[in-house]
């Protein structure tokens, strides 16, 4: 093998530990470099299994390339890059080093050959990831970081765990097709799932999120989830039970994201709706559903990063997120105002824009394989995810009423960075076959049908005219200031129980054994020792005896003391430990002979 390489993830971890040696301009075009010589890298690498070695007698692969983790290694170097760009304007040193690092472990995950290197990489990603969400400064930033890195060091172990359950059913680490049918193989799909937000297990998407800083938004956005997206591809793909989680994901969201007043959490909620269309096309299992899936993986990293950075740039220049606060703002931020809704018609699945190359082909796998309820399902969540990020988003925060607000445009090189994404999104939906060239499986799918075209249309138009009957009519949900109830109640409610629990009924138990068998006990001993009388006369008298008799033995405690104090010298007692060390050295010298 002629061509020199390094893991891929290493060009960032190593990159972010001589970060904080630039600053300026310097530091500027540093950053910028890191993607791309990390791309140059990546194109260097044959496909195989490379850097072997070798932990408690299992043979392991740092690195494992086929077209499965080249796909995702393309768009984790490329949104790495575009990211870098929209946050040159912020100063923070944490934030990048956390972003590098990040983007790094996803990369070490996704390129792993065996499971305990996509252990390591993992919960790299988790502690990298907790520094962008504390990285805003916030009270309720550094709240949401608090559980998120909790929800998601719970989920690392039940992962742990069933890597080793696997390795000991198995014999193997190596990460290939796992499925369903071992105690560690369940164990590893729940720990894949927390990853990828599963219902009632997702909230710690929409906890943090939205509460992370503008740069580690977009960062967020890309990797956690779609890492597990790739896992269960490797893993579990044609797995049954995913199509129904799959199906849950993308339904439910709708509901809440339409109510929802802050517009990042409404494309936090958006996000997991477009992850579970990933996860059906995963669990359907077919070379186009798997397509699909990996396909959609890639446009959602792109159009997704596009609307966060649009929300991320009004929230920059104005210092609100709430669909109640912004309005208005399309005459002062035009170019964001284009570019946001370049994503919302992305996100919709507009002909000509990327998701309308993806997205149906997971919904095309569904009616191949007679799975009509979950096309309905798929169907109405399309229809859905329109009214919330592709209408809601732009119109709550460019148009609707006018706030009152007048910002300046957002900084050029975050519309560079949204100009960038913007094109990809038109490029990848105009000319799907760059991205169908990239996928595992050979493409025969073609979206540009005249039955598809009408059909998409027709879902979207009708979708649009619902949402203004409903808005003119006043029956559309208000935008009002709420917080919305959702499954991180339980688990926040659980947790101020079990602090009462170990505050009050646990320490109080554990204090009051501590007194009896430490201080109690002890003392009546010593008490019994010294005045065995006085301590029988105390149990079995009066009170007023008892009183009486207790002041006794205090009052020989204290002349005990004063008599240690008069009589005990110190120089007596050196002399009493010299002679016993004397006679501890005789005896060990004896036992010698």
């Amino acid at each position: 093998m002629n061509n020199f390489f390094i893991p891929p993830a290493f060009v960032f971890i190593i990159a972010a530990a001589f970060l904080p040696l630039f600053s300026g301009k310097v530091r500027s075009v540093y950053l910028l470099l890191i993607p791309v010589v990390g791309f140059a890298n990546l194109i260097n690498i044959p496909h195989g299994n490379f850097w072997a070695y070798s932990f408690l007698d299992y043979g392991l692969h740092l690195i494992r390339v086929d077209k499965v983790s080249l796909l995702f290694g393309y768009a984790f170097h490329l949104i790495t890059f575009v990211t870098l760009i929209y946050a040159l304007n912020f100063k923070r040193n944490m934030e990048y080093v956390a972003g590098l690092i990040y983007a790094g472990g996803a990369l070490g995950a996704v390129f792993a050959g065996d499971l305990i290197t996509l252990f390591i990489f993992w919960e790299l990603m988790t502690i990298s990831s907790t520094f962008l969400v504390w990285a805003r400064g916030t009270e309720s930033s550094i709240g949401s970081g608090y559980r998120y890195m909790l929800v998601h060091l719970l989920g690392g172990l039940v992962l742990l765990i069933g890597i080793i359950l696997h390795g000991q059913e198995t014999g193997s680490m190596a990460f290939n097709h796992i499925g369903l049918g071992t105690v560690g193989s369940y164990f590893i799909f729940f720990g894949f799932g927390v990853n990828c937000a599963w219902p009632f297990l997702h909230s710690w998407l929409t906890d943090a999120y939205p509460e992370a800083s503008i740069a580690g938004t977009v960062f967020l956005s890309a990797f956690t989830t779609k890492t597990a997206v790739y896992a269960l591809a490797r893993g579990y793909a044609g797995t049954d039970a995913l199509i129904w989680i799959g199906v849950g994901m993308a339904a439910f969201p709708i509901f809440y994201a339409v109510i929802e007043n802050d517009l990042r959490r409404v494309l936090a909620y958006s996000l997991i709706n477009q992850v579970g269309f990933m996860v059906v096309g995963i669990g359907i299992g077919t070379e186009l559903a798997v397509n699909g899936a990996l396909a959609h993986v890639f446009t959602d990293i792109m159009f997704k990063a596009l609307l966060f950075m649009g929300m991320g740039a009004v929230l920059y220049r104005t210092g609100k997120i709430k669909a109640t606060e912004l309005g208005g703002l399309y005459k002062y931020m035009p170019y964001t105002t284009i570019f946001t809704i370049v994503g919302a018609a992305s996100i919709s699945a507009f002909p000509l824009f990327s998701a309308f190359a993806s997205k149906s082909m997971v919904m095309s796998a569904a009616v191949h394989e007679s799975l009509y309820f979950v096309w309905l399902v798929l169907l109405f969540a399309s229809a859905g995810v329109f009214h919330h990020a592709g209408i809601k988003i732009p119109f709550f925060a460019f148009f609707g009423h006018d706030s009152g607000l007048k910002p300046k445009e957002a900084p050029m090189n975050m519309l560079i960075a949204m100009g960038i994404l913007a094109f990809l999104n038109i490029f990848i939906g105009t000319f799907p076959s760059f991205l169908y060239n990239l996928l595992p499986y050979p493409v025969e799918y073609k979206p540009y049908t005249a039955d598809h075209v009408i059909f998409q249309l027709q879902i979207l138009l009708f979708s649009a005219l619902a949402f203004t009957l409903l808005l003119r009519a006043g029956i559309y949900p208000a935008e009002i200031r709420s917080t919305n109830i959702d499954s991180d109640w339980t688990y926040r409610r659980g947790y101020r129980a079990f602090l009462w629990l170990i505050d009050k009924p646990v320490l109080g138990f554990m204090n009051y054994m501590k007194k009896l068998f430490f201080e109690s006990i002890p003392g009546k001993l010593k008490h019994f020792s010294k005045n065995p009388m006085a301590i029988i006369m105390l149990t079995f008298s009066n009170s007023e005896s008892r009183k009486h008799i207790t002041d006794c033995i205090i009052n020989e405690e204290d002349a005990y003391l004063e008599s240690m104090n008069i009589h005990w010298s110190i120089g007596l007692s050196v002399i009493l430990i010299i002679a016993f060390l004397v006679i501890y050295l005789l005896v060990f010298m004896i036992s010698l002979l």
